[in-house]
């Protein structure tokens, strides 16, 4: 894919915004690209791959860990699943396709749930509990996740990995998006805030299921941008647009407390005025965005014709910092600029 550049000064607050949070954050590198009515307006990279002597500097082709990011693409995968009736509707109960898990734990708790963090489970040492009735609230949790690509693969044969290049890498020539078991040159270190960190983990998995996911700053917007146009891409569509607008739409449970984020598949959406969603106070509905706990993120914004992304190597947030308050103030500043060029 090859999107028009056509860089300019209207965005670079956004800039400023990536460069004061790089300072901020414990990491040593990061970029930032958005895509505005079809041309990448700005494009930038800052820092190294990593604190070490000659570190290679952060450029087009550096591959960021993605971290949570990557519940865009399950997600996908899941959408392809449904439409192509691999998974009945999302409102089956995961039982029906787990038949295995623990039937008193997972009761009543559905594909539905588990896209939008509202299964109201946890783990422990591997073994899932019940922390709420499934449906009632929301929760930021992994095991739902973990479900959700072993579904994936069980229905339709094929891994995450397999079905996302498979639809989107090849077709659209993507060579810096992709789950890796081994280090090379283009991918970042991730810099921990301290030695042994216990959430840092690392995987020999490449089927798609596990946070080993590195992408391209251009790479993460090009996927933002092809979510944006609904799958066609130069005039031809490459995947069918019911799979992008499953993914994308709010798909919470319609009883659930209006202040709680709102979720499409997996991704984070703007409906209703939620006090707690993770999206900028002035960033309109119908827009929808996915972020990692490196302080990767990427906006969609419909309305405006708009994909932002914003990429760090740091992992997780040093005292002081807060995170969502930070991601908030990315897209409301995303928004200023484009009230600037409207003038």
């Amino acid at each position: 894919m090859n999107i028009n550049r056509n860089l300019n000064q209207d965005f670079s607050s956004v800039l400023d915004h990536v460069t004061n949070t790089y300072n901020r954050v414990v990491c040593s590198g990061a970029a930032t690209i958005v895509i505005h009515n079809d041309e990448i307006v700005l494009e930038k990279y800052l820092g190294r791959q990593s604190n070490t002597h000659n570190a290679r500097i952060v450029q087009v082709d550096t591959q960021f860990h993605v971290a949570s990011v990557r519940k865009s693409y399950i997600g996908f995968a899941v959408a392809y699943a449904v439409y192509y009736g691999y998974i009945a509707s999302i409102d089956d109960l995961v039982l029906t396709y787990k038949p295995g898990l623990d039937h008193i734990v997972w009761k009543d708790t559905s594909i539905r749930h588990l896209l939008t963090h509202t299964h109201g489970l946890d783990e422990l040492e591997g073994i899932a509990f019940r922390e709420y009735p499934p449906g009632e609230n929301w929760t930021y949790r992994q095991v739902g996740t973990k479900i959700l690509t072993e579904i994936v693969e069980q229905t339709t044969g094929r891994t995450v990995s397999d079905i996302l290049h498979e639809q989107v890498f090849n077709p659209l020539s993507f060579t810096e998006s992709n789950w890796y078991s081994k280090k090379h040159e283009k991918l970042v270190d991730v810099i921990l805030r301290y030695d042994g960190d216990g959430n840092w983990q690392t995987s020999d998995s490449t089927k798609g299921d596990k946070m080993n996911m590195y992408v391209s700053a251009r790479e993460l917007a090009y996927w933002g941008y092809f979510h944006l146009n609904e799958g066609r891409i130069s005039g031809k569509q490459i995947v069918p647009r019911e799979i992008i607008r499953l993914a994308t739409e709010l798909q919470s449970p319609s009883l659930l407390d209006d202040s709680l984020p709102q979720n499409g598949f997996l991704w984070f959406v703007k409906d209703l005025p939620a006090m707690k969603t993770e999206l900028g106070e002035s960033v309109p509905k119908g827009s929808y965005q996915i972020l990692g706990y490196t302080g990767v993120t990427l906006l969609v914004i419909p309305q405006e014709n708009i994909v932002a992304v914003r990429m760090f190597n740091s992992f997780g947030s040093p005292q002081g910092y807060n995170y969502l308050a930070d991601v908030r103030s990315f897209g409301d500043t995303v928004i200023g600029c484009l009230k600037k060029v409207k003038g």
